[in-house]
């Protein structure tokens, strides 16, 4: 199969070709086909979520388990009530406080989501992205896209069209390039099926954001550090994800001594004829002596190390490193989202400076 690429842009959004691309697009999705498309968040790759055969073929796109459910993604909010079989209060408040937005809401599902989407679950997760062209798309298919990130299933997450083209070119119909996703990690997902709220994936709106709007709200612990043996309750998150090529390792701990325990693994690495590469800040950068060093930006910015980290581990595959030694980040506001994707990446593996954690 021959993968259309059409890019479509703040510039270009308005001209009759982009507009005939995403209606071409929709048309691919009506008819069972997939599309992968830019969201604020990722690259998601979409089918017709009410379509059994469209998720199938999600599945087997992107070679997920089948019993790692898939986002269902609207463009209005009154579209909720045909996938869903009540909306409580707690939806309510979090659709008018962060949508469209980088939020999902798992909801008992009604019958007309099928088990292929929810991946065998009797809920269903549903977004409203913010993105303009995953919302003209969206419109376009009639108004229901089942979407898990345009990725080879436990690859790092793309955030620009080219990754997409990597992972999944010649398996789907067309891609929508809508350059850089500008936040960078998948949406935060909000168990609201349960009493107390509960955060099933962390990202960009943190706890404390949910909490101003919904009051007291839980983190299920299987997506915490020290509960890493844990089994999740999203059955999407007890896979290995987001995973480079090479082997992954995070060092926590004070500064100097995270830069001293990663040249002297550098230096190990360099006696056996690995090549390395350090996820750093801009701190840090040049204080390892690795021929590839990445910066994720500044500690004070938490948005740029969001946006950054999944196109960096895609440019380590690029360059054929064989190991990577990543600084821990504060596992607070966006950093915990960051260090949940860094530790699912690492398997878990993470050191302190100084002895093993």
């Amino acid at each position: 199969m021959d993968t259309r690429i059409f890019r479509v842009t703040d510039e270009n959004r308005n001209m009759a070709a982009a507009r005939e691309a995403v209606e071409e697009a929709g048309k691919i999705l009506q008819d069972g086909g997939l599309v992968a498309f830019p969201t604020e968040t990722v690259y998601g790759l979409g089918g017709d979520a009410l379509n059994p055969e469209s998720s199938r073929k999600i599945y087997a796109a992107k070679g997920r388990p089948s019993d790692n459910p898939l986002i269902v993604h609207i463009c209005r909010w009154e579209d909720m009530s045909l996938i869903v079989r009540e909306i409580p209060e707690t939806a309510k408040k979090l659709g008018k406080a962060f949508w469209p937005g980088p939020i999902t809401m798992i909801l008992e599902k009604s019958d007309r989501v099928p088990k292929e989407t929810t991946g065998g679950l009797s809920t269903v997760a549903v977004r409203m992205p913010s993105d303009p062209t995953a919302l003209s798309l969206i419109r376009a298919a009639g108004g229901y896209v089942a979407a898990p990130s345009a990725n080879a299933s436990g690859r790092p997450s793309p955030t620009l069209a080219k990754h997409v083209e990597e992972d999944l070119g010649g398996r789907i119909e067309m891609i929508l390039d809508g350059g850089q996703a500008c936040i960078g990690l998948e949406s935060t997902i909000v168990d609201l099926t349960e009493e107390i709220p509960t955060i099933l994936r962390p990202g960009y709106i943190t706890k404390e954001m949910l909490e101003e709007v919904l009051g007291k709200v839980e983190i299920d612990g299987a997506i915490l550090p020290e509960g890493c043996k844990t089994a999740p309750k999203a059955p999407g998150m007890k896979y290995r994800h987001y995973a480079p090529k090479a082997e992954l390792t995070i060092i926590s701990g004070e500064e100097e001594a995270v830069v001293k325990r990663i040249n002297a693994l550098l230096k190990e690495a360099e006696k056996k004829g690995l090549r390395s590469g350090v996820i750093a800040t801009d701190a840090t950068a040049g204080r390892y002596g690795a021929t590839f060093v990445k910066s994720a930006g500044s500690r004070e910015r938490e948005e740029e190390t969001a946006r950054e980290l999944y196109r960096i581990l895609r440019e380590f595959d690029e360059e054929e490193v064989d190991v990577i030694y990543s600084e821990a980040f504060e596992e607070s506001g966006i950093g915990q989202a960051v260090m949940n994707r860094l530790l699912k990446a690492a398997g878990h593996r993470m050191e302190m400076a100084g002895g093993a954690v």
